[in-house]
Order: structure tokens, then sequence, then C-alpha cells
């Protein structure tokens, strides 16, 4: 087993970079061998997809930058490549490389032949991606047969795809918002894919990823914040792009850009309140708008309006910093927070400066820098915050107290409390019945979820008690106990979808479905006890 401590070098010396009073203590339960696996595979995977879907638009659209956009892909994958070798060794890292590269490249062969309407073409790589994905699921199933299933992970790699090619498509139909909804779906499901397989790689070595160590409060925080932050960097740079190009895609990608706000600020609420994350919302929202005041200015080639973008930039630091450190003075220090935001800041510009002088290699290696940088970010704010709240973030992951669960048909937004996430697959309206993806509302109310691809079925089990629902038969069973379900479930986009009404009664919830909007709301009125809900179910 190799360290993961020269993969993390940049991060760490970014770090030190943004908050330097954090470097020596509190992280206890956020650092490690372990949490740092998770959290590069995370970053990492989801860099990919970023890269990926702009690559297939760069592509598509014959772009000048697309060469550099695959090569900044590319450097992605030798990342990735190394990450692996450093858990299973340099031969295993050589050999994961070809095949994971194979799957990009089927990728640009569906684009040329979009581009060429040449359908034969597109159907052709899309075989190729069917191969690629039981070729990589059987890789890591022969590195870690004990705990990678090869169809489990199949099928993960089958949603990868399909999230890539539905974000394309979206993108070539000119359904903008549908190809940045696809993309931040695209996005979140690598860092599920980052923690399946971190899980995995801990239970495989125990002596070096010591049991319970990949998850915890702390940790979670860390992964979900450098997501989001991660995700903020990349944005902005592609919005930055399309603003000074005039793509008609701007304001559907600058709509991402404020979905990834909304679910940023909905995490420091989770941390410090609704009203904190009222204010943080309106602070880090001003910074996106200046860039798009640089980005304007720019194009007009008005050198005082870019200047005063910039000042305006220099005084939101200075109040993002001051927020920090008044919701937590001990340990987020004003001025190196400042300095931090100000690394962030000439990131995201010099990106954006580089892709006007056409220096297309140097954009790239500021966007990922700028990336790169957010979750040494993410790790500062932990520290600062598990600190802060020791008995909130120390120990092992408890599920949490959940009273509210909001979905929409149509979205893949799921709002949990007041913190939303995206699924990779979203409700759906059905012969008149509201079908939602099993898995995530399950796991949502910290039951346990299992699928059992032999059987084509998936168990819940909470609270002592166990249910299994089958694909395609309308009755489930409960504990042994055959029970009539009223429609059968099926499975989308590998996922196991079922009837509403049904599973929320069976878990104890309240149900209240709007028609005209989609939007599906679920309340806990009482702890869940399923043998008494089935009582009351259809």
């Amino acid at each position: 087993m190799k360290s993961l401590q020269s993969k993390m070098a940049i991060l760490l010396l970014c770090l030190s970079l943004f908050i330097p009073t954090l470097a020596s203590a509190h992280q206890v339960d956020t650092n490690g061998a372990a949490p740092d696996l998770r959290v590069s595979l995370g970053q990492l995977l989801g860099e990919h997809a970023l890269l990926a879907v702009v690559a297939m638009q760069k592509g598509y659209d014959g772009a000048a930058d697309f060469a550099d956009t695959a090569a900044a892909l590319g450097k992605n994958t030798d990342d990735l490549s190394a990450a692996i070798a450093s858990v299973y060794g340099k031969a295993a890292g050589e050999a994961f490389k070809p095949i994971w590269s194979s799957h990009i490249g089927y990728f640009v062969d569906y684009v040329k032949a979009t581009a060429a309407k040449d359908e034969a073409g597109r159907q052709q790589a899309i075989a190729a991606l069917e191969d690629y994905r039981m070729k990589q699921a059987e890789f890591f199933h022969s590195a870690n047969p004990a705990y990678f299933e090869t169809a489990a992970i199949a099928g993960g790699l089958k949603m990868h795809i399909n999230h890539l090619l539905e974000a394309f498509d979206s993108y070539v139909n000119k359904d903008y918002t549908n190809a940045y909804l696809d993309l931040r779906t695209a996005y979140a499901h690598m860092f599920m894919t980052a923690d399946t397989l971190a899980a995995g790689i801990e239970a495989q070595f125990p002596d070096q990823f010591p049991a319970g160590t990949v998850k915890s409060p702390g940790i979670d925080l860390r992964a979900g914040l450098g997501q989001l932050l991660g995700e903020h960097a990349s944005l902005a740079v592609l919005v930055m792009q399309k603003g000074i190009d005039g793509a008609p895609d701007f304001t559907a990608a600058a709509g991402a850009l404020n979905s990834n706000t909304a679910d940023l600020s909905a995490a420091i609420a989770s941390v410090y309140g609704k009203e904190a994350g009222a204010a943080f919302q309106t602070v880090w929202s001003s910074h996106i708008g200046y860039f798009v005041d640089y980005v304007t200015a720019t194009g007009a080639k008005n050198e005082a309006g870019r200047q005063q973008a910039v000042a305006r930039l220099e005084d939101y630091r200075m109040k993002q910093a001051e927020f920090f450190h008044s919701a937590n003075p001990a340990n987020f220090d004003t001025a190196a927070i400042a300095a931090g935001l100000k690394v962030h800041i000439d990131h995201l510009l010099s990106a954006f400066g580089s892709y006007v002088n056409k220096d297309f290699t140097g954009a790239y290696t500021y966007e990922r820098t700028a990336y790169a940088h957010m979750f040494a970010t993410a790790s500062g704010l932990t520290g600062g915050i598990v600190a802060q709240f020791p008995d909130k973030f120390h120990g092992k992951a408890a599920a949490p107290a959940v009273h509210s669960i909001s979905l929409k048909v149509g979205s893949p937004a799921l709002t949990i409390n007041d913190k939303t996430t995206q699924m990779d697959v979203a409700p759906l309206n059905k012969n008149g019945s509201i079908f939602i993806p099993l898995r995530y509302l399950g796991e949502a109310i910290g039951a346990e979820v299992s699928w059992d691809q032999a059987k084509q079925t998936v168990s819940v089990q909470t609270d002592g008690n166990t249910a299994v629902f089958r694909a395609g038969q309308s009755y489930m069973e409960l504990n042994g106990q055959r029970k009539d379900i009223g429609s059968p479930v099926f499975l989308k986009n590998d996922r196991v979808q079922v009837p509403l009404r049904f599973i929320a009664e069976l878990l104890g919830w309240d149900v209240q479905w709007t028609p005209a909007s989609g939007a599906i709301n679920l309340t806990k009125t009482m702890a869940p006890d399923m043998k008494m809900e089935m009582d009351h179910a259809h």
C-alpha cells in the first residue's frame, strides 16, 4: 500500500494559504488515510464528469479549445490512475488507465458521429461503451472480489454513461436547462461512486484504513463542502467562457451556478442556521455577479469597468471573510480567510484571462488548480467547524433526525430538512401514480437499502424490519409476509422505482402531493413502525 500524501501535496499547500491557523489542530476525525482517500476519489471522479461534459460540448461545437479541454481530461485520468496505483500497486494503475481512457474515446466517437449525423456510428459508440463498462467492472472486482461485485459496479457505470450521454444530447437539442441539470447530476453521482469505492477499500485493507474511519459526520461535511465548492469553481470558469463567447447556453450555465450557490448556502445553514445561510447566500452571490461584470467589461473592452469589478471582488472577499470569522471567531481568522479567497479570485480571473488570450493550455491549468483549491478550502472550513462543534461532528456517523423530505416530479433535487442534494433519477408520474427511486427515500430516513442483481430485488431494513421489493412485481414482502402494492415496481436507469404513497406510508411518513407543480412533501408525525403502518397501507 502506497501513501496518498504525494497526491494531496498541492491541496495541503493551498490549505496552508487558506487558513494557516488550522494546519495543526482540530482535524482528528476529518483527516487521515481513509478520509483523504474518499475525498481524493470524489475530487477526481467528479472532475472527470465535469470535464467530460465540457469536452463533449467543445468537440461538438468545433471549439478552438477542444484539444486543451481533452488534454485536461487526460491529466485527470493520469491522476485517477495514480490514485488507483496508490492502493493496488503500479501494475494495477497501469491496467486501469487504458480501460478508463477507452470510455473517454468512445464518448468522443459518439460526439463525432452525432455531429456527422451518423446514427450507425452513434450506436457503435454506445455498444463500445457497454463493452467498456463490463471490463471496468471486472477490473474492480478482480482488485477487490470480496467487496466489489461486478454487476453492481457495472450498474453504477451504466448510470455514469447515461448521465453524460443525456447531458450531451440535451445540449445538442438546445435543451440547455436539462443539459446543465444532467451535468450536475453526473457530477454528484461520481461522489456516490467514490464513497462506494472508498468503503470497499477500507474494508479490504483494515490495517491501512481502520474500520469506521472513511465515514463520520465530520468527514461527510468535508466531502460535501468539497463537492459543492469544487463544482462552484468549475462552473464559474465555464460560465465566464460562455459569457465572453456570447454562447446560447450562458443563461442555463449561470442557472446551474446559482443552483450550486443555493445548495452551498443550505450547507452553511445546516451548521449555522437559516439566517446565517441566507446571509451567506447574499454575500457569496455577489462575487459571482462581479465576475460577470468583469466578463461584460472585458467583452466591451472597458478597462475601467474591469477595474471596478476587481475592486468589488476585493470588497467581497473581506465581507466573506468577516462572515466566517463572525460565525466562528475562535477558529476562523479574518485575514487568513481573506487571503484564501484572494487565491480563489485570482485562479478564476487567470483562467478567464488565459481563455480570452487564447492560451487554452493555461486556461485549463488554472481551471484545474481552481477546482483543487476548493477541496483544500473545504478541509479548512471543516476543521474549524469540527473544532467549534465537537459534540456534533466527532465520532461515527449517525442517521440525522429527518423531519421533512421534498421532491418534485421530473427534478433530481432531493431536500432533506433544509439540505438539498441531487439524485441520479427523478420521480415520475406513470399512469396517474407517482413513483420515486426507493434507495434515496430509504437512505434519507436512515434505512439500509441493498440491491440483489441476481434476484432483481431491493431490500429495505429499518427498526428490525425487512421489506423486499421485486422489479416487475406489484407485491412486496414485509418480514416474509406478502403485501399488495397496487402497481408494479420497475427499474429506470438501474434504480428501483416504487409508488410514492405506498412506500411513504410503509415507512411512516405523511404525503402531500401538488399535481399543478409536481411538488412532493413528506413529513414525519411519529417514529417509524413498519408493522403498524402496514395495517394502513394499500
